[in-house]
């Protein structure tokens, strides 16, 4: 029998690697920004994002197995499954406008999601709530490190 746990981490596997197919092969214009002196982390950041993704994916199946298949559980799980959506539009929208804006919007937007969904999810697990405490951490760094791309390379807002 195929565990929940499994079709989760199966969900959030899936949905993060399909955006690399729906991300435009010209990121020349991308790795051509001016970046600040402070960001030494960049190499880490997909290790980063796997390490968040994994988290989120646990808290989901704490949440799951809490109360599987009932209304609210599947509420609450395509809450998990719209925030990874909405992060992993990331880089494919803004390379594809070429607009920096458009990232720091999507990251604003994720973070406020994910307060939600952490806040929606803290009565039914305090561990499934503070699983996503990564996302809700690194979430305003990416949104701020785009701030700091914008104001670097204004021409490419």
């Amino acid at each position: 029998m195929i565990q929940s746990w499994m079709v989760i981490g199966a969900v959030t596997f899936l949905v993060a690697v399909g955006s690399f197919f729906i991300t435009p092969r010209d990121v020349k214009w991308f790795t051509q920004l001016s970046r600040p002196r402070w960001l030494v982390f960049e190499p880490f950041i997909p290790v980063i994002w796997t390490a968040i993704f994994i988290s989120g994916a646990a808290s989901a199946s704490i949440v799951w197995q809490k109360n599987p298949g009932s209304l609210i559980t599947w509420l609450l799980m395509s809450f998990y499954l719209l925030l990874e959506i909405i992060t992993v539009t990331y880089i494919p929208l803004m390379l594809r406008f070429r607009s920096l804006r458009i990232g720091e919007i999507i990251g604003s937007v994720g973070l406020v999601l994910g307060i939600v969904l952490a806040l929606s999810v803290l009565p039914i697990s305090r561990l499934a709530s503070l699983l996503l405490v990564p996302y809700l951490v690194w979430s305003p760094i990416g949104t701020y490190t785009t701030e700091e791309l914008i104001q670097l390379n204004p021409e490419d807002a």
